[in-house]
C-alpha cells in the first residue's frame, strides 16, 4: 500500500521514474540575467532523500543564471544546530534554512497544526496542497514575520512509522510503557496509549536508540530510518501505523529576500515544482532499495498492527486531539479555522 502511494505522488509530481533521481543537466548557456549573488542554507545531517528539494533549487538557480546565483548547502548542523536555525534566520546569519515546526511548537503556532497525528493525508501531492494552504494563510505569514522568515517550500515528509529495539510489539497496547521518539501530535498520541514521548533532533536518535534512552524512534517511513542508520542496530520496524507527520520548511531570511532583483525571485519561483518532483523521485528510489534490503535481514522484523486496533487508535488519537489542539490555542490563533483549512484541503476542497 505505501509503495502505490509514494508512487502514486512521484507520478503526480510528473517524475516518470523513480527508481534515481536524474537532475537536469547544465543549460549551457545563461539564462536568467543578474549580480553575483551568493547564499547560505543552513542543514543538519547528511544529503538524503530530504534534502534533494534545496539540492535541485541549488542546482538549478546557478545552472540558470550561469553562476551567478549561488546557494551553497552546507550540511552537519555547520552553520546553526537544528534547533536554532530559525533563530540564526532571524538575525541574518545566513540566508535560508529548514526548521521543523515540532522542534519548538511555541514559536511558529500556526504551522503545528500540520503536526497533528492521524491527519487524512494519503500521499505526498495532497500533502503539498495542505502545506500550501497553511504556509499562504496570514496567520502563519504573521508567526514567521517575528522571525524575519519567508516560507519558500515545504520540506515533505512520508508517513511517520516506529523503529526500535527489543521485543517487537505485535499489538498497539504494547506500546504501554515504552520510550519513544514522538514529535508533535504524534507524541500526543502516543500519550493516549500509555507511551513516553521525547523530542529529539534526528541527529541525535541513533546513540539513543542505541544506548536504550528511548525504545523507539518515530521517522518518516522509510528513508529516514535508513539515513541515520537505524536500520543496522534496530530490531523491528512497523508498517501500517500512518502516525501522521511534521512540517518542516525552507525558510528565507527577509531582508536577503527582499534584496534579491525580481528575476532571482521568479527563478526561485520557477525551480520549486523541480525540487518536490526531485524529493519526491528520492523517496520512492530509497523505499524500494529499503525494503529489499529490510525483507532480506532475518534479524530487522517487519511488524503489521492488527487492522481493528489501528481503527481505535486513529478514534482515540485522532479527532479527539485535534479538537484539543483547537481548545488549547483559543485566543491566541485562528486554530479552528486553520484545522478546517487542512481538513478541507485534504479531501480536495
Amino acid at each position: 500500500m505505501r509503495k502505490s502511494l509514494i508512487a502514486l505522488s512521484v507520478l503526480g509530481f510528473g517524475v516518470a521514474s523513480i527508481a534515481e533521481v536524474s537532475l537536469p543537466t547544465a543549460a549551457g548557456a545563461q539564462e536568467v540575467k543578474g549580480p553575483k549573488i551568493t547564499w547560505r542554507m543552513s542543514l543538519w545531517g547528511k544529503r538524503r532523500a530530504f534534502t534533494e528539494a534545496p539540492e535541485y533549487t541549488s542546482k538549478m538557480v546557478k545552472e540558470k543564471t550561469g553562476g551567478n546565483f549561488n546557494i551553497k548547502l552546507y550540511y552537519g548542523q555547520q552553520l546553526s544546530k537544528s534547533k536554532e536555525n530559525l533563530d540564526g534566520i532571524s538575525v541574518g546569519a545566513f540566508e535560508m534554512a529548514s526548521f521543523c515546526a515540532a522542534y519548538h511548537p511555541g514559536k511558529n503556532q500556526p504551522l503545528n497544526v500540520l503536526d497533528l497525528p492521524f491527519l487524512p493525508i494519503p500521499n505526498l501531492d495532497v500533502q503539498l496542497k495542505v502545506h500550501d494552504a497553511i504556509y499562504s494563510h496570514p496567520a502563519s505569514t504573521k508567526a514567521l514575520a517575528k522571525w524575519n522568515a519567508k516560507i519558500y517550500m515545504s520540506m515533505m515528509l512520508p508517513q511517520y512509522e516506529y523503529m526500535g529495539r527489543g521485543t517487537p510489539p505485535s499489538k498497539v497496547s504494547d506500546f504501554k510503557g515504552k520510550r519513544l521518539r514522538a514529535l508533535g501530535g504524534m507524541g500526543r498520541a502516543a500519550k493516549a496509549i500509555g507511551a513516553v514521548p521525547t523530542t529529539m533532533p534526528a541527529s541525535e536518535t541513533y546513540t539513543a536508540l542505541q544506548r536504550g534512552t528511548v525504545d523507539a524512534i518515530g521517522f518518516p517511513y522509510t528513508y529516514t530510518f535508513a539515513a541515520y542508520k537505524l536500520d543496522e542496530i534496530a530490531d523491528w520496524y512497523t508498517t501500517n501505523m500512518s502516525l501522521g507527520s511534521v512540517n518542516c520548511p525552507i525558510v528565507f531570511n527577509m531582508d536577503s529576500y527582499n534584496a534579491l532583483p525580481d528575476q532571482y525571485k521568479k527563478l526561485l519561483d520557477d525551480v520549486k515544482a523541480g525540487s518536490y518532483a526531485a524529493q519526491a523521485a528520492a523517496y520512492a528510489a530509497k523505499d524500494k532499495i529499503n525494503v529489499a534490503k529490510w525483507n532480506a535481514n532475518p534479524k530487522l522484523k517487519a511488524v503489521k498492527m492488527p487492522e481493528d486496533e489501528m481503527a481505535a487508535f486513529r478514534k482515540m488519537a485522532g479527532m479527539p486531539l485535534w479538537k484539543q489542539w483547537v481548545k488549547e490555542n483559543e485566543g491566541k490563533i485562528p486554530a479552528q479555522e486553520l484545522l478546517d483549512i487542512v481538513l478541507k484541503t485534504a479531501k480536495g476542497g
